[in-house]
């Protein structure tokens, strides 16, 4: 049975992320205009939370979030939910669709540097190489949008430090992908959406038109609800540098977008930056990482199935296709194309 690699799959799962997202900026821009930050974050991700409601899985088909994935789910609300994007709400108003779509760029390097220090995620020159070439893509098209005299300091100042609140959401939530992602989103979503309605109340915003409020609601259930569901099974197959690297090709689906709703500000230095970032997203499609490894002992739970080379014990009778309950790996030494998911988080001398 010839199955899709481990790098294509994560990195397929992580484009359609990129894409979702990426196209949200311009529309939030767009629906945004006039909006508190809260209320537009708010909507954002009450949007999200009930996509993930009617996307939930039973607890046959996935692992359940439990009581002990608390506290790094109140931390991932609180970067991804609120401060992310009530960040870049406020900084939308103040610079233009395609800068602070390209600004995004930036989420990449610090998902990719967390990754690399906190969970000891590899990062060979294929990898390294591909991530120079996104954030090269990136610079490129900033500075286009530099010399077009768009950008303005403190709108694109708010939007860098939704990257960063961003950066540290994508890399707490490496540790909760093999629960439902259904379930994480919901509870993210639904914490955010919570905090930043109150806080809209709170400050007085003006509320929205119903056409705004619906669009948004409709914004945040794709670009933000399924784009993060396909995120968490990207970085299931993938690791969490290596989704957001990929992820950062949404800077320039998302400029693309502004260019298309009206923001005409690109030159050929656009075009550049974007053929880098599409250098960047094909090393990650092309990567093969193929060696003689050791899994020692490993008990876990997550959806799983027993056609992939590692989920080797009985059922009676045996299920077909994805399946969650806990289980038992025994050591083994084998050889195969892998990537630093949860099976294969080794290190390399």
């Amino acid at each position: 049975m010839n199955s899709p690699s481990p790098a294509r799959k994560g990195a397929s799962l992580a484009l359609m992320a990129a894409a979702l997202f990426g196209l949200s900026t311009p529309l939030v821009q767009h629906f945004g205009q006039g909006l508190g930050m809260f209320t537009t974050a708010g909507l954002l991700y009450l949007g999200a939370a009930g996509v993930a409601l009617w996307l939930r899985l039973p607890a046959t088909r996935e692992a359940r979030v439990t009581r002990s994935d608390a506290p790094r789910l109140l931390w991932m609300s609180f970067f991804g939910a609120v401060l992310g994007p009530v960040a870049l709400a406020w900084g939308l108003q103040r610079t233009s669709g395609t800068s602070a779509s390209l600004m995004l760029t930036l989420e990449t390097v610090f998902t990719a540097l967390l990754a690399w220090r906190l969970y000891g995620e590899t990062m060979d020159r294929r990898v390294v190489a591909a991530l120079l070439f996104l954030v090269a893509g990136g610079a490129v098209l900033v500075f286009d949008q530099s010399l077009a005299g768009d950008n303005q300091l403190l709108g694109l100042l708010a939007v860098l430090g939704a990257t960063a609140a961003w950066g540290v959401d994508n890399s707490l939530s490496r540790q909760v992908a093999e629960r439902d992602p259904g379930q994480v989103v919901l509870y993210k979503s639904g914490l955010g959406a919570a905090v930043t309605l109150v806080l809209a109340l709170v400050f007085a915003e003006p509320m929205p038109a119903w056409s705004a409020a619906m669009a948004l609601l409709a914004v945040g259930a794709t670009g933000y609800g399924l784009s993060l569901r396909l995120y968490l099974l990207a970085q299931r197959a993938f690791g969490a540098g290596r989704t957001g690297s990929v992820f950062g090709f949404a800077p320039f689906i998302g400029a693309l977008g502004a260019w298309i709703m009206g923001s005409h500000s690109g030159t050929w230095l656009l075009a550049v930056g974007g053929l880098l970032m599409l250098a960047g997203v094909g090393l990650h499609l092309l990567e093969s990482h193929d060696h003689e490894h050791i899994h020692a002992l490993l008990e876990h739970e997550h959806a799983h199935s027993h056609d992939d080379g590692h989920h080797l014990h009985r059922h009676e009778p045996m299920p077909t296709g994805p399946h969650s309950h806990w289980h038992q790996h025994p050591p083994v030494r084998h050889a195969h194309p892998h990537v630093p998911d949860a099976h294969h988080l080794h290190t390399h001398v």
